[in-house]
């Protein structure tokens, strides 16, 4: 085989990868800042009616999620992992840690808020032709301290705008 076809071809197959996998397709539609608001239809979060979410979707499959009641318990924000199902089609999962007060006496002498298991969202993700929006499905699932299920997990709609300078 001539040196010249053996690198358009490798060059090919490269070009052929890109476009496949966890890498490629339309996943730079996902990738950046976005704000959504999110309404469970059931589940612990269903009485929430103004739950927003603010993601970074980073170009490696990474996000970091956080949401307007990461306060109220205090929780840190979520983080997970991001796929493309097919052109302008992505799956997310991310968790975070749930918190609880520690005992009346205990919380009084600054014990404060104690971990109690975390949560898992897994997050169906549809972004519009335009890349300026995207619609979502997500499934909450409560688990124990011994990441056991737990009650409370539910079902969600978002809707999400990408932010801009």
């Amino acid at each position: 085989m001539k040196r010249g076809s053996a690198w358009g071809w490798g060059l090919l197959v490269a070009v052929g990868l890109a476009g496949c996998g966890p890498g490629g397709g339309s996943r730079a539609a996902l990738v950046g800042a976005w704000r959504s608001s999110v309404q469970f239809d059931a589940g612990a979060f269903a009485p929430i009616k103004d739950l927003e979410f603010m993601y970074v979707f980073h170009e490696d499959g990474t996000l970091t999620e956080s949401s307007n009641y990461d306060a109220a318990p205090p929780v840190p924000p979520a983080y997970g992992v991001w796929r493309t199902v097919r052109p302008n089609e992505f799956e997310a999962r991310y968790e975070f840690y749930a918190t609880t007060p520690s005992a009346p006496d205990a919380f009084k002498s600054g014990a404060g808020w104690m971990p109690s298991g975390r949560g898992v969202l897994t997050e169906r993700i549809r972004v519009s032709s335009d890349g300026g929006s995207y619609t979502s499905t997500i499934q909450y699932q409560a688990l124990d301290r011994a990441g056991k299920p737990a009650e409370g997990g539910g079902t969600a709609k978002g809707r999400a705008t990408k932010m801009k300078l």
